[in-house]
């Protein structure tokens, strides 16, 4: 879908659907709305009046002109109340209204820039996030279908229409930048949503250097061999039961020549996920295709790294493994050796996740990246404390914590700072190793989250656990069903905030 920007009379545009806005108890509308109003002849506030708009978050109410306008359709999307009002709102709203917009067949949509009238927000942000509500909303993940669904139509062209040309500059900007973060999640989303036969490590690393090379950023891809001579037997030992053998990828930005100074960014790429011998139960185990989404998502972020260029150093690490069931797989109470010497008894093959990430956090500890930020998909206990509304994430500083939230807050992904709590680190003490990979039930995100913090050691560092989020049951706002992209926005966002302006 294309979207342009123009100077106009949204009453008077020619698309086949325009979208305008109502909160939540405003009886009499103003602004575009109030002008499509008095096209129609008062026909919103008559629909006000009778109850059938109410303004609400979610609603998108499809009203046909009947030959008073240009567009054969108004869509008045429902802003919610104006107190609770905010950016995520108008992504929700975008994502919402074009799916409903999409259900008419129409090729050609034009909206308002919601937000920047009576809200008071700023226009680019309220542009950026249109975009991103709309290029997110819209997206579906149609690869495999061979036969075309007749009731699936696509939008060719989103117009954003605004009647002052001194805010369409503003609105340029803001449309540009969330096409890029839009796109960055929709990557994610891709990766995250192939099946596992088509995308195993060797695949997955392919992607990341094509990606790369789009973007200008350097990408080196590790194969067993060279995995072995580092000494990374954690990563090995995960892989170690599949045919297809892991990699490692290594993506590198440079924003920032006059300094050596590198953030590091790590995501988990489990391509698939059976288990291994402490194999899962059947139902639901094709879900696990997405145990890679945390480091599709790094592989995302540096993309977009390489389109937005901010003035900052960023080095991506996706370790990536199939984790399956075989004679040469590895077996509970295994011994293995990560990078940096430490050795780990498997009590779980489940619990492998914590192990890839262990070798890619001493590789990034080696490169002396700082702060060092992993992400994963990596606990169910995490799915079972937030649920699929809120990640979760651990932090060894209030400032970089700090900095995730108000990151998640920007993205509209909600991130829920959970606690470092020393003692959970005696659960994972073994007898005939340095450290267990897994410790008792209770509590287990956090437990997981000390087994990294091993190895993370004085490094600045922040793990967000996104097990819960990366997958939506349903649509919902700029949300399809399926992967959701998270975290990607809000580490794009977590990184520009680092970044002094050009």
């Amino acid at each position: 879908m294309k979207i342009n920007v123009e100077s106009g009379d949204i009453t008077q545009h020619e698309a086949k659907v325009i979208i305008v806005n109502l909160f939540q108890g405003v009886k009499s509308p103003g602004g575009a709305t109030g002008a499509v109003d008095a096209a129609l002849e008062g026909g919103i506030t008559a629909l006000i009046s009778e109850g059938e708009i109410k303004g609400k978050g979610g609603e998108a109410l499809l009203v046909h002109t009947l030959g008073r306008m240009p567009s054969p359709r108004v869509i008045i999307a429902g802003l919610g109340k104006q107190d609770s009002f905010d950016l995520n709102v108008i992504r929700n709203l975008m994502g919402t209204a074009l799916r409903r917009a999409r259900m008419t067949g129409a090729k050609t949509v034009a909206t308002i820039v919601h937000g920047a009238g009576i809200a008071g927000l700023e226009t680019a942000d309220c542009a950026q996030a249109i975009a991103e509500g709309a290029l997110m909303g819209e997206y579906r993940f149609r690869k495999y279908k061979s036969v075309e669904d007749p009731s699936f139509r696509e939008i060719d062209t989103l117009t954003i229409v605004e009647s002052d040309r001194r805010k369409l500059r503003a609105i340029e900007r803001g449309v540009e930048r969330g096409e890029t973060m839009a796109a960055a999640a929709n990557f994610t989303r891709d990766m995250a949503n192939e099946p596992g036969n088509e995308l195993p490590p060797t695949e997955l690393a392919k992607r990341a250097t094509r990606l790369c090379a789009q973007a200008g950023i350097d990408c080196e891809v590790l194969d067993d061999a060279q995995l072995k001579k580092l000494g990374m037997g954690a990563l090995l030992g995960v892989g170690a039961g599949s045919a297809r053998k892991p990699r490692f990828v290594i993506m590198r930005y440079r924003g920032d020549r006059r300094t050596k100074k590198t953030l590091g960014l790590i995501g988990k790429g489990i391509t698939f996920d059976s288990g291994g011998i402490s194999i899962k139960p059947a139902a639901g185990m094709e879900a696990m295709k997405g145990d890679m989404s945390g480091g599709a998502a790094v592989i995302a972020t540096m993309w977009a790294l390489g389109k937005l260029k901010p003035r900052i150093n960023v080095t991506g690490i996706v370790p990536t493994a199939e984790n399956m069931p075989s004679g040469s797989a590895t077996r509970p109470g295994d011994v293995l050796r990560a990078m940096n010497g430490k050795t780990i008894e498997v009590i779980n093959t489940d619990a492998e996740g914590r192990l890839i990430l262990a070798d890619a956090i001493c590789y990034a500890r080696q490169e002396k990246l700082s702060p060092i930020v992993d992400v994963a998909t990596l606990t169910g206990a995490m799915m079972i404390a937030l649920g699929n509304r809120a990640t979760g994430f651990f932090a060894t500083d209030d400032a970089l914590a700090d900095q995730i939230t108000s990151a998640g807050e920007k993205s509209g992904e909600l991130m829920w700072r959970f606690p470092l709590i020393a003692e959970y680190r005696e659960d994972l003490k073994s007898t005939i190793a340095d450290i267990k990979n897994t410790g008792v039930r209770g509590g287990g995100a956090i437990s997981a989250a000390k087994f990294l913090h091993f190895f993370a050691e004085d490094t600045p560092w922040a793990h967000i656990d996104m097990a819960g989020t990366d997958e939506s049951p349903k649509d919902r706002g700029l949300w399809v069903k399926g992967s959701t992209g998270i975290p990607t926005r809000t580490l794009i966002n977590f990184v520009l905030a680092r970044a002094p302006r050009r």
